[in-house]
């Protein structure tokens, strides 16, 4: 080693113990970060799973109901009403959840609504676990709707708290515990159900009434972990809340560009009030923001993950796989889709948002035109249903990497404070929106398009990837105040590029 690397040498092992400090997250951080998700994007997964195992044993609980009250059977058709009912009114209380998420996220803050959120999950529970003992099937309805706003309002305000209290650097690794709750929510639940554990006639009123446990565990843990030092600061004023809050998130030495980066923030807002939604859809600055988190949410639902899943059971018995082991494949899905959650969480602050989100739809859409032509083609080979086998786990890990992953962090990351939980609420409404309607209509497309329904969500994955490779900018490591003046940048270039235009004088109005 020469004379100047020796003197160097205390420089370099400055520069790689920072670069070290800044990648590795602080345990408070962490835990802060799972004490948000248990309560929040879990009980999403968790109750979109655990609904499929008692189907049968609810169904039966109905019409021993019905037969009670009415000396007579239920008819099918008014049962599937009834059923369908159940299962619906979940999408309908997360819709109502998410367009109230922002409004109660700016009024008693982040932490403080999910702490609030919790008294849905509790009550939904009771009348969940009461529905058998008092004979009334409608306390599931009841419950279910209830169940349905908390998770609307969590996955409206979870994902807010998460990127608010993460670093810059570690800002897309932090906020992929949305996904990897969620997914890790949807595995909890098809284990839960199995028979070995709650999944027997007997058990379905304790596994509804399971919900209550993620619940009690939030209660228990979030708060001993601070507000977002990010609303604190910007929204309350209180410097000394927010210095508190960042010293237990982010350590004692490695805050001071997160506190910079909010300074200037507050800046910029400063005297501007959190804008509603629709101010969102009035403001021209905001029209490509807007209109991106519209799409990337209705297409996170209309991609075709739910026809994936649809599909599932049919594949796996014409793989030969007995009916009664389905359930533990249907797990191996599951856990499929929660280790793609985890590795997209190792890889997102590497290859970046747009490459993973872009690299996601495009491989979805190749898994489609395959995925069609091994349904299609299903008789003509013994070995063609483990195609389609390999169809379902690609597509899934595909979905788990680029939209599943990525789409709640850009809607975090487009954003600043003061538009942030209204931008949350569109969001989080069209996704519950698109999610219901693609359980409304869905059965239809397969009915008339049977496997070829595929070819439709091929086209909307390649849309969206075309739209996001031209529209989109990465925001990886960026501040929130860069990225949006980069988005402000190129609406001026476009608008430089208009007026320059020989073609614009023959506009009368402006667009």
């Amino acid at each position: 080693m020469t004379k100047t690397d020796t003197e160097y040498q205390p420089l370099l092992e400055g520069i790689t113990e920072t670069k070290q400090k800044i990648k590795c997250p602080n345990t408070s951080l962490l835990l802060a970060i799972c004490a948000a998700c248990i309560g929040g994007t879990f009980q999403y997964g968790y109750n979109i799973s655990i609904i499929n195992s008692p189907t049968k044993s609810v169904q039966n609980f109905i019409n021993q109901t019905w037969l009670e009250r009415y000396e007579e059977n239920i008819s099918e058709q008014y049962l599937t009403l009834l059923w369908s009912s159940i299962v619906s009114i979940f999408t309908i209380g997360g819709f109502i959840g998410a367009t109230i998420g922002g409004t109660l996220a700016i009024k008693f803050g982040r932490k403080g609504t999910l702490m609030m959120n919790n008294a849905f999950a509790l009550l939904a529970a009771l009348l969940m676990g009461l529905s058998y003992p008092t004979g009334l099937f409608e306390l599931l309805i009841i419950g279910r709707f209830f169940i349905g706003v908390n998770a609307g309002i969590g996955i409206c305000v979870q994902p807010l708290y998460l990127g608010e209290i993460a670093p810059r650097a570690l800002r897309g690794a932090m906020a992929m515990g949305t996904s990897i709750f969620i997914t890790g929510g949807i595995l909890t639940g098809q284990v839960i159900g199995l028979n070995e554990l709650l999944g027997k006639e007997e058990y379905w009123p304790i596994l509804l009434s399971t919900t209550c446990i993620p619940a009690f565990l939030q209660l228990l843990i979030l708060p001993w972990f601070p507000e977002s030092p990010r609303y604190l600061l910007i929204d309350r004023g209180d410097d000394v809340g927010c210095g508190t809050a960042m010293k237990q998130l982010h350590g004692t030495d490695n805050f001071d560009r997160e506190r910079e980066d909010m300074e200037r923030e507050r800046i910029s807002a400063m005297g501007i009030k959190p804008k509603k939604p629709w101010e969102l859809f009035m403001d021209r600055s905001l029209r490509w923001q807007v209109l991106t988190i519209i799409l990337i949410n209705a297409a996170q639902q209309l991609n075709g993950i739910n026809a994936i899943y649809f599909y599932t059971d049919y594949v796996f018995e014409e793989a030969g796989i007995p009916e009664v082991n389905i359930p533990y494949v249907t797990v191996g899905t599951g856990a499929c889709e929660c280790l793609t959650a985890l590795t997209c969480g190792m890889l997102i602050e590497s290859l970046g948002r747009k490459v993973l989100i872009i690299g996601g739809y495009t491989l979805m859409a190749f898994w489609c035109i395959c995925f069609t032509l091994t349904l299609t083609f299903q008789g003509a080979g013994p070995w063609i249903p483990y195609l389609s086998m390999g169809c379902v786990f690609a597509f899934i890990l595909s979905f788990g990497m680029g939209p599943g992953g990525v789409t709640n962090i850009l809607i975090t990351e487009l954003f600043t404070q003061t538009t942030r939980p209204a931008a949350y609420m569109i969001g989080g409404s069209v996704n519950w929106l698109s999610f219901f309607f693609i359980g409304m209509a869905f059965p239809f497309i397969v009915t008339k398009l049977q496997q070829y329904c595929f070819l439709v969500f091929l086209v909307v994955c390649v849309l969206v990837a075309v739209y996001i490779f031209l529209v989109v900018p990465e925001t990886k490591n960026k501040t929130f105040l860069e990225i949006q003046t980069e988005f402000q940048s190129g609406e001026k270039r476009k608008a430089s590029k208009a007026d320059h235009s020989p073609r614009t004088t023959l506009l009368s109005t402006p667009l």
